[in-house]
């Protein structure tokens, strides 16, 4: 999935359906879905992110897509795919050749002990560092 990915999104072309702030960094060919909010954020394509989602304090890399409604806060992420209305909030160190379903939530804990708490599902595959 991740290769059909990266097919589809070389050949892509530019489409921003927002204005974005001066404090966001856009390089290559990049596409926003319109209602997107992008704010303090580097992007830099190929990459698509789809309408109606939040980008905030990101760097989104070449070769990812984001789905529709999704939230991307405080993280980095690149050559990935985050289905619609999923979040990823304050990821330390960047999350690289995910797949990362629909409504799904990535986020850290602050609570002590420092622990991995995962819920996955049937056939599926983490890598912790």
């Amino acid at each position: 999935m991740l290769e059909a990915n990266h097919v589809v999104l070389a050949g892509q072309e530019a489409k921003i359906e927002i204005d974005l702030p001066k404090d966001v960094v856009v390089e290559g060919a990049v596409q926003i879905g319109g209602g997107t909010v992008v704010e303090r954020s580097h992007l830099r394509g190929p990459l698509i992110i789809g309408r109606n989602a939040v980008i905030r304090d990101a760097y989104v890399g070449p070769y990812t897509s984001i789905g529709a409604g999704c939230q991307v806060e405080h993280c980095e992420i690149e050559n990935s795919i985050v289905l619609e209305r999923s979040r990823l909030a304050h990821i330390t160190g960047r999350i690289e050749s995910s797949l990362i379903g629909k409504d799904a939530v990535v986020c850290a804990s602050g609570t002590r002990p420092r622990t991995h708490r995962l819920m996955l599902g049937d056939s599926s595959r983490v890598e912790l560092a």
